[in-house]
């Protein structure tokens, strides 16, 4: 059980990292609408790139925010910082540098080997 010391640390790391991420998103797509989106095959092409560069943009965020949203319901629900491939506790300094992981360190290794065992 995590002391509420760290629980307290790792929600405002939570809400400060989602509020990052929103505003973000917000800047990228205001900078997208304000560029020119007529012109010679040239611009019309660069514009393409931008709207593909938005929206791989957008899915790399909405995943960041998922993941962030996830973790704020575990804090909810009393399953915060309970690893979910061993149900063991995740160490106190991965939590606090990434508070939204699901996995310990050695969770993660556990999940990683699996993955390759099945790739190959």
């Amino acid at each position: 059980m995590l002391d509420k010391t760290i629980l307290s640390e790792c929600r405002q790391k939570l809400i400060a990292t989602k509020a990052d991420l929103l505003n973000r998103f917000q800047n990228h797509f205001s900078d997208f609408r304000q560029r020119e989106h007529g012109g010679d095959e040239a611009d019309q092409t660069m514009s393409l790139q931008a709207e593909n560069q938005l929206f791989a943009t957008h899915q790399r965020l909405r995943q960041q925010l998922s993941e962030i949203e996830n973790a704020l319901m575990r804090i909810e629900k009393g399953t915060f910082g309970i690893c979910e491939e061993t149900e063991e506790p995740i160490e106190k300094e991965r939590l606090l540098a990434i508070p939204w992981t699901r996995l310990s360190i050695e969770g993660a290794e556990i999940r990683e080997s699996n993955s390759q065992g099945r790739g190959a």
